[in-house]
């Protein structure tokens, strides 16, 4: 299983996705899920690893005008540091539950490990990002109001 994820240059989290493949399908399903976010814009450039997908995907996704014509794709190992870092909570989290038991799991799991991230990082809205007593308080009720 592959977790796709979209990092803007602050590092603030943008969208991710958990996909069974890691192919140029899973690709454009990513990009048209990142671009059709009401809060994403038309990135300038866009920075990846060297997954021979990535080219196909975007093409693609740019002849379907979902993606600005002169978006720019760069496909180098060091420039996605920021994605891998940003990546690194994540892994540190998995890796002791010895991974998952089914693709369901992971997704569900996986979503809630990316938002108590956002949640973190202070992307949510009224909610700083080192104001702890908020973050608790955010969670407390949303977890109240979903039982």
């Amino acid at each position: 299983m592959y977790l796709y994820r979209a990092v803007d240059s602050r590092g603030q989290t943008i969208d991710f996705l958990l996909s069974a493949k890691r192919d140029t399908d899973a690709a454009k399903r990513f990009f048209r899920k990142a671009l059709g976010q009401p809060h994403t814009v038309n990135p300038r450039t866009i920075t990846v690893d060297k997954n021979p997908a990535y080219p196909c995907a975007t093409a693609d996704v740019k002849a379907d005008d979902e993606l600005w014509r002169f978006a720019q794709l760069r496909q180098c190992k060091f420039l996605n540091n920021i994605v891998e870092q940003d990546h690194r909570r994540v892994k540190c989290l998995v890796r002791p539950g010895l991974g998952f038991g089914s693709f369901h799991t992971a997704r569900r799991t996986l979503a809630g490990y990316e938002a108590m991230a956002m949640i973190r990082k202070g992307q949510v809205q009224g909610i700083g990002g080192r104001d702890i007593k908020a973050q608790a308080t955010f969670t407390a009720e949303l977890f109240q109001s979903a039982a």
